[in-house]
């Protein structure tokens, strides 16, 4: 049996009186990539905001690895091995996808070091097949800004890599991509599934189809309901409040 990598224990966030998450319990095994969905208010950006120390719980608690996160500021939380991608790609758009890339592997996090140093050979591999993994290698040497929308979004989930975290969480993907876009996102966390422990929050069902193994359903900040895709998708309260709002 796994070990847990993430545990939420009756988790409540509280805004004003609205309850973004209601006694949420969640947990996921280390190596496993899990699917979260359900509709706009469900709760699925808090649940990000509260595992990475952006929101504190109102009530209950959040464990990584075991070890209790709550009023642990952001950045200690970043450095115990979780990273966050956020909807929209945050990536230096003058930098070339490499320079990006060296910039969050290198261990000082310095701009000018990494520009103006030269990296080791091992850190020339790393970068190597970094950009290899996320289908970039022909275009490593251009600036940034001239990738496409769906090339972008992979460089920002190679630079999370990059900085070994042991959790991704990766938030809406494939929002605004091409189906072929999509597809390139889905193969690439599939490959990295393979080594990391992943949490993707995600709307498009096809997408969700192509990469679930398990899928939880948020509803009104709690779980209603976990599963297969298969499972879920035939989940009478998940067609109720999720998927057949897509249907109409």
């Amino acid at each position: 049996m796994n070990a847990k990598i993430l545990e939420t224990e009756n988790v409540t966030v509280s805004f004003d009186g609205f309850k973004a998450l209601n006694q949420l319990n969640f947990s996921m095994d280390v190596g496993e990539l899990r699917v979260v969905i359900g509709p706009n208010g469900a709760g699925k950006t808090t649940f990000l905001d509260v595992i990475t120390g952006k929101v504190q719980p109102t009530v209950g608690r959040v464990l990584f690895k075991g070890k209790n996160l709550r009023s642990l500021p952001e950045h200690q939380i970043a450095r115990l091995g979780i990273g966050r991608k956020f909807q929209t790609p945050r990536i230096y758009l003058n930098l070339t996808p490499r320079e990006n890339l060296e910039i969050t592997s290198n261990s000082n996090k310095n701009v000018f070091s990494t520009l103006f140093g030269r990296p080791n050979a091992a850190e020339k591999n790393s970068i190597k097949g970094l950009l290899e993994t996320i289908g970039l290698t022909s275009k490593s040497n251009i600036p940034a800004g001239l990738l496409s929308h769906g090339e972008k979004q992979r460089l920002e989930i190679g630079m999370l890599v990059a900085q070994s975290p042991d959790l991704l969480l990766v938030d809406e993907p494939v929002a605004g991509l091409t189906d072929e876009e999509t597809y390139n996102i889905g193969e690439l966390l599939l490959a990295l599934s393979q080594s990391h422990s992943i949490l993707v929050i995600e709307h498009d069902m096809e997408f969700v189809r192509q990469i679930a193994r398990k899928v939880t359903v948020l509803h009104e900040g709690s779980v209603l309901c976990e599963g297969s895709f298969e499972e879920v998708q035939n989940d009478s309260r998940v067609i109720e409040v999720y998927l057949g709002q897509q249907q109409n």
